[in-house]
């Protein structure tokens, strides 16, 4: 069987090369901007607090796949490209960005129930699928807190 045409051929090679070039793009490491920036210090306890029982398991996270954890050093000076966060004393401070947009902030460690709903409804706000007005349910503990 001989082709009379390569064109026909050539023409469905290259749009599976750029099906796959762009299903390659969008889901590779880094294809995400999105980042929770922690700013932290030394000497602050609920960072460290923190790094006990958050930062172990964040990276392996639904939530650290979607927005890594990128800490900065509040005695440092911030980096160009987070000059547009108006940072705060207070440590620790969450910060989620993506592409130069800033989506919320936790301001504090409030303790890792809390730390995961917070985030959870920030995560919702970027992937636009938080209901304006949404409130975050309250965990059961914090219910017999202040119940």
């Amino acid at each position: 069987m001989k082709l009379t045409s390569k064109a026909p051929v050539l023409k469905y090679f290259s749009r599976i090369a750029l099906f796959g070039a762009l299903f390659i793009a969008l889901n590779a490491p880094g294809a995400r901007a999105a980042e929770l920036v922690m700013f932290e210090q030394s000497g602050c306890a609920w960072c460290e607090a923190f790094d006990r029982e958050i930062a172990p398991v964040y990276d392996k996270t639904a939530e650290g796949a979607r927005a890594p954890l990128r800490r900065i050093n509040i005695s440092r000076a911030v980096p160009s490209d987070l000059a547009f966060i108006d940072a705060e004393r207070l440590t620790p401070l969450f910060v989620l960005v993506d592409k130069g947009r800033e989506f919320g902030r936790i301001r504090g460690y409030p303790g890792e129930e809390h730390f995961w709903g917070l985030l959870g409804v920030l995560i919702k706000k970027l992937d636009g699928s938080g209901i304006p007005g949404e409130r975050m349910q309250l965990p059961k503990k914090l219910l017999r807190i202040i119940g």
